[in-house]
């Protein structure tokens, strides 16, 4: 059985990883397909209540989509058929258990 990382009073973190088109902000049709994965992901995890999607950082050629909740697993689990549907590669997810500024979280990488 898989190791639980919840703990109510953390805001843990998924943080998506994907390469676009070019070393900038990818381009249009890729912009569109982000939009479009963004409300599903945002109507997903509300549907869920396992957190929230908090938007998306463009620049140096990649997009990096996050969303923070209590239980990064259980945030991840509802966002994982949406993040693989995009076709953008390479591309990973990171899996934050604990808080932004707590420099010693534990991290857990998955590759899509």
């Amino acid at each position: 059985m898989a190791e639980t990382h919840e703990a109510d009073d953390v805001e843990q973190a998924v943080i998506t990883h994907y390469h676009l088109a070019d070393e900038g902000l990818g381009n249009p049709s890729q912009r569109e397909m982000i939009r479009r994965a963004q409300n599903l992901l945002s109507e997903a995890i509300e549907q869920a209540e396992v957190g929230e999607f908090d938007g998306n950082e463009y620049g140096g050629g990649e997009v990096i989509p996050y969303a923070y909740g209590p239980d990064a697993d259980a945030l991840f689990a509802v966002m994982a058929p949406i993040l693989h549907d995009l076709p953008f590669r390479p591309a990973h997810v990171t899996l934050r258990y604990g808080s932004v500024d707590d420099l010693s979280a534990t991290e857990h990488r998955v590759d899509l």
